[in-house]
């Protein structure tokens, strides 16, 4: 067999990185991909993915330094001989953190910078950018700076410029990170079309397992090490393999490895394969045991204190002219776990800035506990409400995580008998007793995430704003950041909380308001909303599948765990 048999190659690849003292990041790699192969990796935080990627295209071990060992061919070519640059042209690498790779002041002259750089002629590169615009659903968009897109925008910007150079191999880094469920769903469509379009090789790297079905293999890492690699209907039945390894399994095959005896290759993966099993094995739903989870949900909502926080025909132009927020009224009482949706853009965030004074409407008014926003500033309404950045790192400043978490009790006066008490306090509530004297840049993304709670806790705020809490966290350390939500609402705070992962909606939130084009279109209970499927789909939004499941058997189930407890079998 020639080196260039298959489009890639990895034997016996090791890679430490210098920093790393306990494990390899990767260890004993054996991989080989076909030409026009759809691949998926899959795996928890820390298993590898990213470094693998990097060592495809040659950043390891040129640009990051470590003990490496093991060889990689890509197209016949040996990557550790070659230079990153020569690499680019064979395969394209598109980052996790995408908005690192944009840096041009339009997006057309982003698309256009690869193959300038490659020296195709201009007339071709002039093509080259009408034909990857269309591809990633960019036209009309061409002047646009990459700053003013939206997070979804980015992202296929990002992936266009990619494409833009030719590669023949493309792998994206966990793509969707940021994206509503129906860009999630337009990102594959765009790699599903590519693949099938021409000989594309394509390899992504997700968390999320919903999408992974298109895929021609799935590969599962954990610990540096491929545990798992086949096709996507054989790997994702593998629910306690996922669950074990802190993967979410689908929701689907692990309903019924709860409720039947069928074998693993039996399990249906998708809802509607679902819903006919639920037939063929004769399964009911206990309708006293639903009515029952329908009246503690009545009881819950009785429970509410007063109204704390009142949006009143709200409207919000940013200074360019766009206009963000058009009319809304909202009333959140206290107690409350409201979770704010919408497409990207739509104005949840600008909303949710509204709630502490952050920004102050245009028109309308917001009543927090009484005052008018409009007459108030942060300091005073930051008493009242915390918020928690999308980013822990836009958030996080200090040196110690004891001195972050100390910084808002000793702006506002407290002694430090009465801010040691505070620290201890949030750092119990969000469970990271004993990283006082730790540096929160050196802690991983779910820590840093934590630690970012635990200085708004501190404050002791009664209502607590989370913008996407669990954005590039994986499944484990995304229950772990909910539960400890759960725990804070149950206690009294009052939640706000703006996602795209709506699965954690499901089993969250209590009540839910549905945004677009700064309109409240749908608001009610979460399991009201998630009825209606056809008018979420519109919205961009797409309920998790035990729900498409259940609402197809006339019931409304948020969770496997709830549809399980009200099985008759």
């Amino acid at each position: 067999m020639t080196l260039s048999d298959k489009e890639i190659i990895v034997k016996d690849l090791t890679f430490r990185y210098k920093e790393q003292k306990d494990r390899n990041a990767i260890e004993g790699i054996n991989l080989e991909v076909e030409k026009g192969e759809f691949i998926v990796i899959m795996g928890p935080s820390g298993a590898g993915k990213s470094t693998l990627a990097q060592c495809l295209n040659g950043l390891i071990p040129h640009f990051t330094k470590g003990h490496y060992s093991g060889e990689v061919v890509v197209r016949g070519i040996k990557v550790k001989e070659t230079p990153v640059s020569k690499m680019a042209k064979e395969i394209g690498l598109v980052f996790q953190d995408f908005e690192a790779q944009l840096f041009s002041t339009n997006t057309k002259l982003e698309i256009a910078f690869g193959p300038e750089n490659f020296g195709v002629p201009r007339e071709e590169i002039e093509e080259i950018i009408r034909r990857v615009l269309k591809i990633v659903n960019l036209e009309g968009l061409e002047d646009r700076p990459p700053s003013t897109l939206s997070g979804g925008q980015k992202q296929r910007l990002a992936i266009g410029s990619v494409l833009a150079c030719m590669p023949s191999i493309l792998c994206m880094d966990e793509p969707t990170t940021d994206l509503d469920p129906i860009g999630k769903i337009g990102v594959f469509n765009i790699a599903k079309q590519l693949h099938e379009e021409k000989e594309l090789t394509l390899i992504i790297i997700e968390h999320e397992t919903e999408e992974a079905l298109n895929a021609d293999r799935i590969i599962l890492m954990e610990k540096g090490k491929i545990i798992k690699d086949g096709k996507p209907r054989e790997v994702l039945k593998e629910v306690d393999l996922m669950e074990k390894i802190g993967l979410m399994p689908l929701q689907i095959p692990k309903y019924f490895s709860q409720v039947s005896n069928l074998e693993k290759a039996d399990l249906p993966l998708t809802y509607e394969e679902g819903v006919q099993k639920f037939k063929e094995l004769g399964l009911q739903i206990d309708e006293g045991k639903y009515q029952e989870i329908l009246r503690r949900e009545d009881e819950r909502e009785k429970s509410y204190g007063d109204v704390i926080i009142q949006a009143k025909d709200v409207e919000y132009v940013y200074s360019n002219g766009t206009k963000a927020l058009d009319g809304i009224n909202l009333e959140i009482r206290e107690g409350e776990f409201i979770a704010l949706l919408g497409h990207n853009g739509s104005g949840k965030t600008t909303l949710a800035k509204h709630f502490n004074c952050l920004l102050k409407p245009t028109r309308g008014s917001v009543i927090v506990y009484g005052k008018d926003t409009k007459n108030s500033n942060v300091y005073e309404i930051g008493n009242y409400v915390g918020y928690a950045f999308q980013n822990p790192d836009h958030q996080i400043f200090a040196d110690t995580v004891y001195d972050e978490i100390a910084f808002g009790p000793r702006m506002r006066g407290c002694t430090e008998e009465e801010v040691k008490e505070r620290v201890a306090e949030a750092l119990k509530a969000v469970d990271m007793e004993g990283f006082e004297k730790e540096d929160p840049f050196a802690l991983s993304k779910g820590e840093r995430q934590r630690i970012a709670v635990a200085s708004i806790l501190a404050a002791r705020p009664k209502v607590i704003i989370l913008d996407e809490p669990t954005t590039g966290l994986d499944y484990k350390e995304q229950k772990r950041m909910m539960e400890l939500v759960k725990r804070l609402n149950e206690s009294g705070h009052t939640i706000i909380m703006i996602t795209h992962t709506m699965w954690i909606v499901a089993e969250y939130a209590h009540k839910v308001a549905v945004m677009r084009d700064g309109k409240i279109e749908m608001y009610g209970k979460v399991r009201d909303v998630f009825k209606e499927e056809e008018r979420l789909l519109e919205l961009s939004l797409k309920p998790p599948s035990i729900v498409s499941l259940s609402n197809r058997l006339g019931k409304t189930f948020l969770s496997v765990e709830e549809m399980v407890s009200c099985t008759k079998r």
